[in-house]
């Protein structure tokens, strides 16, 4: 820490003698509502030198000192905005940006400037167009910005209709999900089928794949940062919706004008309350509903600091009381809370420092027959980071930090036979011996601008893991280069080294097919990845069209399977039935995407392969990885027909996952068991690949006439649906049986969603 203050000190000293230039600084926001806007582009016009806002809107460029300045400031889905000021002295204020109004011909000028995507030396990074995915097409309705990601380049998706992704070829723990920085373990609603997060809510979602910046660590594959509003700082507004499953309803308005405001986003589904009455009796017990809650306050404090309290919770809970034996009951949710304080140390210095808790929990009971088992998996963190973005000059950013974590473990799973069901005993969360570990990482990074051709971002994070048994220190390089061809044209190539020491490990009891968090300890060594990449970038028509080309290559290591056969229970030290092996992923990602006009969307492709080896598994021989998927093709469109009617539409093709069937079977006349009496011989892994996927979903959305409801202006909007279009039966997975009459063993597919139509009605005010 010492070490860090004294480079700030440096830095700060090094700044003050830079007379000869001048510094403009503030806050980009939208006008209409005060909402920060992330991402925005600054650039000096005489000398195309430019700057983005960070996570807060802010930005900062130093340019040399001159008699006037022209100021470019752009937004995707706003104005553009010239202004000209004074370039012999600083200038530091807010700029705001007037949303584009609902016509036909949204003009191409508004963000011709905006070509971060060619000029920064960052790769692998995919910012999600949230105006644009609230018109996409949604199972049930539902807008969800997980499924947005599965439309993406390098991303695959999980199971059938599930918000599940794997990025790279990671598994779904090595996806860092943040919500205003709490860390988001389970993201999903209604057994994946959605997200828990609410889209009127988010300002920004960003994915990043590869070439991560330092500030980011603790997950292999991807980060995923999603940033809440802050809520409207002019007016008291709201907007909100019902659907076939789901209603919602988000409020937002002034704390005091200009200064202050609040946001509070709430939704719940409703499927508990329209099946109540046709439950026969027998089945009182069945039942299932989820919701979530968003709350964000922000103040500002004085002209250099700023305030916000971030909340969040969501909880799904279902219960199944079957006519047979089959009994079932799952709760799990996350419960997250942010404390943050900005400072504008001087125009070019810029602190953040946060304060995070997080909660979550999963516990899953089933009964069937005689045999009883339970899962609970629970994690409690506590955050403290501080982290300092400086600005020396145009060609110059800065950012240096660090980052303690404390996570608490409790994790348990147990099978076994009962005698009935008032002889379960149930897992107490208070009973399961907590593990405790701590995270402390520091890192600083370096954009640099070298020439018009080249840029350079070079980076180190250095994280310590420790716990009682074992402690783990590392360092974790990064690495980006950037060469322009030409003023719409760039290659560019990444090195990243990452560590991850938390593991989520999918659960090899045949009766409880869910996943356990642990953390790394003596014989659970933390996972690493190496990853490079390189690629090149083309803009088109004034930047109205993006594309670019990326090749990849991945190694992981350390990666965590339980072992074959083994059945944890709560006394049972879980890192003693691990296997450990390792991973290689490499592929090619073409993406091309269009910004404005009436038609908006974009194309992607993915060629890719991974595979694992495990020396314990498939006899020590390489398999393929359950999600690798060959071919993965999307098409994602958007077209404006009238002031009344927008239509937009998906399809999606990718080649089928790997999966494993026994090539051998033996009879047990003894022993019943969850197996139906027969046992089957598991020899090779991964050995088989379901039926290739694809399926086309549209939807059309209906502008309805603005009306006047208590002198404020009443919008609302139907949108009709249809999620697989041509129904196609997609498979979800396969399960083993015998047929009755030859009792010949059988392999038989399930396919899950079938052709679903939707309506939704949605408002703002």
């Amino acid at each position: 820490m010492k070490k860090l203050v004294f480079l700030l000190m440096l830095i700060v000293s090094a700044l003050s003698v830079e007379a000869q230039k001048v510094t403009f600084s503030g806050t980009i926001k939208d006008g209409k509502t005060g909402e920060v806007l992330i991402g925005a582009a600054i650039y000096n016009l005489a000398n195309q030198s430019g700057t983005i806002t960070n996570n807060y809107g802010f930005y900062s460029l130093t340019i040399p000192k001159t008699d006037s300045v022209q100021l470019a400031i752009s937004y995707l889905g706003y104005q553009m905005v010239i202004i000209k000021r004074s370039g012999s002295m600083s200038f530091s204020g807010d700029i705001s940006l007037d949303p584009i109004g609902q016509t036909l011909n949204e003009v191409v000028v508004n963000a011709r400037r905006n070509d971060n995507n060619i000029k920064k030396a960052r790769m692998g990074t995919i910012d999600i167009p949230l105006k644009q995915s609230a018109l996409m097409p949604s199972l049930a309705g539902a807008n969800d910005v997980l499924k947005v990601i599965q439309l993406l380049p390098g991303v695959q998706s999980g199971k059938e209709g599930t918000t599940g992704f794997q990025v790279r070829g990671g598994n779904t723990d090595q996806n860092l999900i943040q919500l205003d920085e709490a860390t988001i373990y389970n993201p999903n609603h209604l057994f994946g089928l959605f997200s828990s997060f609410n889209n009127n809510a988010l300002n920004n979602v960003s994915l990043i794949k590869g070439g991560f910046p330092a500030e980011y660590g603790g997950r292999l594959s991807s980060i995923l940062e999603i940033t809440m509003k802050e809520g409207n700082k002019k007016n008291f507004s709201g907007q909100g919706g019902i659907g076939l499953l789901s209603a919602d309803l988000t409020l937002e308005g002034p704390i005091v004008k200009d200064k202050g405001s609040f946001i509070i986003s709430a939704r719940r589904s409703y499927i508990d309350l329209l099946l109540k009455p046709f439950i026969p009796k027998s089945m009182n017990n069945t039942t299932y509903y989820f919701y979530d809650l968003n709350a964000k306050l922000n103040y500002t404090l004085s002209k250099k600091d700023r305030l916000y309290l971030s909340f969040f919770t969501g909880l799904d809970n279902a219960r199944y009381t079957g006519a047979s034996s089959l009994n079932y009951g799952t709760d799990f949710g996350n419960v997250t809370g942010t404390v943050r304080w900005n400072h504008l140390f001087s125009d070019r210095i810029f602190i953040n420092t946060s304060l995070i808790y997080n909660d979550y929990h999963n516990s899953l009971s089933t009964v069937q027959g005689k045999y009883f088992a339970q899962l609970y998996s629970g994690i409690r963190d506590m955050n403290a980071k501080t982290d300092i973005s400086i600005y020396p000059n145009d060609n110059h950013t800065i950012k240096l930090g660090v980052n303690y974590s404390n996570n608490t473990f409790f994790p348990a799973t147990v099978s076994s036979k009962i005698k009935n069901i008032d002889s379960i005993k149930f897992i107490r969360p208070d009973s399961i011996p907590r593990k405790f570990s701590h995270q402390t990482a520091i890192y600083i990074s370096d954009e640099i601008k070298a020439s018009d051709k080249i840029s350079i971002y070079l980076g180190v994070r250095v994280p310590l893991f420790v716990n009682k048994e074992i402690n783990y220190f590392t360092w974790e390089p990064r690495a980006i280069l950037k060469y322009s061809l030409s003023s719409t044209t760039s290659i560019k190539a990444s090195y990243t080294k990452m560590n991850q020491f938390l593991h989520l490990v999918p659960s090899s009891t045949a009766s409880l097919p869910t996943d356990i968090w642990i953390s790394s300890s003596k014989i659970v060594k933390p996972e690493v990845s190496q990853q490079v990449a390189i690629g090149i970038f083309k803009n088109f028509q004034d930047n109205n069209i993006e594309a670019s080309l990326e090749i990849y290559y991945k190694t992981m290591k350390n990666q965590v399977l339980f072992k074959e056969g083994s059945q944890p229970l709560v006394a049972t030290n879980l890192d003693e039935q691990l296997t450990f092996g390792q991973g290689v992923s490499y592929g090619a990602e073409f993406f091309l995407k269009k910004n404005f006009g009436r038609f908006t969307g974009w194309v992607s492709y993915t060629l890719s392969w991974t595979n694992q080896l495990f020396a314990s598994l498939n006899y020590g021989n390489p398999f393929p990885y359950a999600y690798d998927k060959r071919h993965n093709f999307s098409i994602v469109g958007t077209y404006k027909i009238n002031e009344k009617w927008t239509v937009s539409a998906d399809w999606v093709f990718t080649s089928g996952g790997a999966y494993t069937l026994p090539l051998g079977r033996v009879s047990s006349f003894q022993d019943g068991s969850l197996y139906d009496g027969t046992y089957y011989d598991y020899t090779t892994r991964n050995n088989y690949r379901y039926r290739p996927y694809h399926r086309l979903d549209v939807n059309f959305i209906r502008q309805n006439k603005t009306r006047k409801i208590l002198n404020h202006a009443f919008e609302s909007t139907w949108e009709f649906g249809v999620y697989n279009l041509y129904s196609r039966m997609n498979p979800y997975f396969v399960y083993l049986t015998k047929d009755p009459i030859t009792q010949l063993p059988q392999a038989k597919e399930v396919s899950l969603l079938p052709i679903i139509p939707s309506v939704s009605w949605k408002f703002n005010f």
